[in-house]
């Protein structure tokens, strides 16, 4: 998709663009969770890039929201040495900041590093290829559309879609009282104009993609995803190029699960609490795109470097090499993991930590009281050398960091950027989940509490501490408009030619597709199932395994797809091969003749189609 040119007084350019990057759709486990079973087997939405370009002073800055739990550094390094490739060097690491919503059901298997391939089986190449591609199509087009625009900048506070799921350990920090409802309410919305109309807008709030939990087995762009799909269909007839993110920032410690536990809060059904979250999200963000605004001057600048966060020193003391705690184990009240651990301490493994401390100073010094579990940095299953970056668009400043950075970390970071910089510390926000990925980020006061997120914080209790001073230099450069050192990159990673065999189409028959068995919506339930023989699901990745059309002055018009609320596909397979079910709730799009269709991979351009169906059934 591409935007039609636009203009503007402020001498901001910007281009907008999305992309699909939707995975292998069966058979692949899920990343977020690190659930064993939990494997795809189907789709509840579509995974998209959304992907923006700001440009002013002879710079350059690409801002990319995609669907998908996190950016490996696989990934990473595959986009922006493509994109440097495509655009000779005027996008490239150092001004392309990579984010994700942080999904935990989509497809896994697109990073190089063994902790984050167990549960998906290995790495999965065309999950990789389809992200890598669908974001460079994506920031290629909205490049290529860069045009003048109005940019302007409003906020807000929403109180009613996030809560602390660890509010212990929130509670240790001596400036708790910043935060008074333990999260952090803060809306920033940044809206594209052009001729006083909203053209495309980016919107930051803190809370976890966790709305749908670790049993849910379908492709889900959860909270955030939804909230940017409704406002998406909700301008399509007026202005189909509308693009709308929903960027995550310091979410570290913060659930969508208002009511304390996974799939709980305000509901107790996850698809509805998704559609809730995202509506209030969605609610609040089209208020501020309402209400006033304030032009953003013409500037954009960036700074990158590199830094080894399992070496670094800093006033606090020293990092060290990457490890996880007991407390990783327990999981998190948005979802439970091991019940031989728990949150906090206390762990069996302590006992053996404690003796480790007393005869190595120097770990001590680096991870106590962590009770520590796996040494993944000593093994190579994770990335230790990082990317920290800083960008500016306009008077906003996004600080963007590979973890998961608790609310008030987050506090303190944006406290001490905004100091080296002389600006108030709203107009400085942590982008979290941003260009690699590393785990977690808590203070030094919840690191000693030691529940998930500090168990996960693995460069040990002075990490905060090596994150502010990477942070406050590229600051202090940027307010100079001096350079900094890029420093050492991660090595590169070449991916396999082959992937996993989970999922793998290798073995799977080629057939095409048939109704196999048609149950028609009735007055009681408007919904129609249709399921469908077809060949293997991962083969070939449509822009849509579903169709639904309405019959309208004897013509066919599509009214849904995979992406649409009202529609579900799922896959089982069985000895003679894969059998698809489609379910779509007809009354939920209005009176009328329906058809409901599968698309022939086989075939390509071919649907078959199952109908017509009869509802007169109104919007629920």
């Amino acid at each position: 998709m591409r935007t039609s040119g636009t203009s503007g007084a402020d001498g901001i350019g910007v281009g907008w663009a999305k992309a699909d990057v939707t995975g292998e759709p069966w058979g692949v486990g899920m990343m977020g969770y690190g659930m064993p079973g939990q494997r795809g087997r189907g789709l509840l939405t579509r995974q998209w890039a959304r992907a923006f370009v700001f440009a002013a002073g002879g710079e350059r800055v690409a801002y990319v929201v995609a669907d998908i739990g996190m950016f490996f550094q696989a990934a990473a390094d595959e986009i922006t040495g493509r994109l440097a490739v495509a655009t000779g060097g005027r996008l490239s690491a150092r001004n392309t900041v990579l984010t994700a919503t942080h999904t935990h059901c989509g497809p896994g298997g697109h990073g190089r590093h063994a902790l984050y391939n167990v549960t998906t089986l290995g790495f999965h190449r065309r999950t990789f290829d389809r992200l890598v591609d669908g974001v460079v199509h994506a920031v290629l087009d909205a490049e290529a559309a860069l045009a003048p625009a109005d940019v302007l900048l409003a906020r807000g506070e929403l109180i009613v879609a996030s809560v602390n799921r660890s509010p212990e350990s929130f509670d240790r920090n001596p400036d708790r009282d910043r935060l008074p409802g333990r999260i952090d309410p803060a809306v920033t919305l940044l809206r594209i104009e052009h001729d006083g109309a909203l053209a495309a807008a980016i919107d930051w709030f803190a809370v976890h993609c966790t709305s749908m939990t670790n049993t849910n087995r379908l492709i889900s762009s959860d909270n955030k995803g939804w909230a940017a799909g409704q406002w998406e269909r909700e301008y399509r007839d007026a202005d189909p190029g509308f693009v709308a993110a929903f960027a995550q920032t310091n979410s570290g410690d913060v659930s969508p699960n208002l009511g304390g536990r996974a799939g709980h809060g305000p509901t107790a059904d996850e698809r509805r609490n998704t559609a809730e979250v995202g509506l209030r999200q969605l609610a609040c963000a089209q208020r501020l795109a309402a209400g006033p605004g304030v032009h953003q001057p013409a500037v954009v600048d960036h700074r990158l470097t590199h830094v080894d966060f399992a070496a670094a020193t800093t006033a606090d003391g020293p990092t060290g090499r990457a490890v996880l705690g007991a407390a990783f184990a327990a999981g998190t009240t948005d979802g439970i993991g091991s019940t031989a651990f728990r949150q906090g301490l206390g762990n069996p493994v302590g006992a053996l930590s404690r003796v480790l401390y007393r005869l190595l100073p120097g770990l001590a010094d680096r991870q106590a009281p962590k009770e520590m579990l796996l040494p993944v940095g000593a093994m190579g299953w994770v990335q230790q050398r990082l990317p920290v970056q800083l960008i500016r668009i306009g008077d906003l400043y996004l600080i963007c960091l590979p973890v998961e950075v608790t609310v008030t970390a987050g506090a303190r970071l944006r406290d001490a950027v905004a100091r080296e910089l002389g600006v108030g510390e709203r107009d400085v926000l942590v982008q979290g989940y941003a260009n690699g990925y590393a785990h977690y980020l808590t203070t030094p006061e919840e690191y000693d509490g030691q529940r998930y997120e500090a168990g996960s914080t693995v460069f040990g209790r002075n990490q905060l501490a090596a994150f502010v001073d990477a942070a406050a230099g590229l600051a202090r450069a940027m307010a100079s408009g001096e350079p900094v050192a890029p420093g050492e990159p991660p090595r590169r990673f070449r991916p396999a030619r082959f992937g996993s065999p989970s999922g793998s189409t290798l073995l799977a028959p080629r057939r095409p597709v048939r109704v196999r068995r048609v149950r028609g919506p009735a007055p009681s339930d408007p919904v129609a199932r249709v399921e469908f023989e077809c060949g293997h699901p991962n083969r070939a990745i449509p822009d849509s395994y579903a169709r639904v059309e309405r019959r309208e002055g004897g013509v066919w018009r599509p009214v849904a797809d995979d992406d649409a609320p009202e529609t579900e596909t799922s896959w089982r397979r069985g000895r003679s091969g894969f059998a698809a079910t489609v379910i779509a709730d007809l009354g939920a799009l209005g009176p009328g003749e329906y058809r409901v269709g599968y698309a022939d991979a086989e075939r390509p351009g071919h649907t078959v189609w199952a109908g017509p169906f009869e509802t007169g059934r109104g919007p629920r």
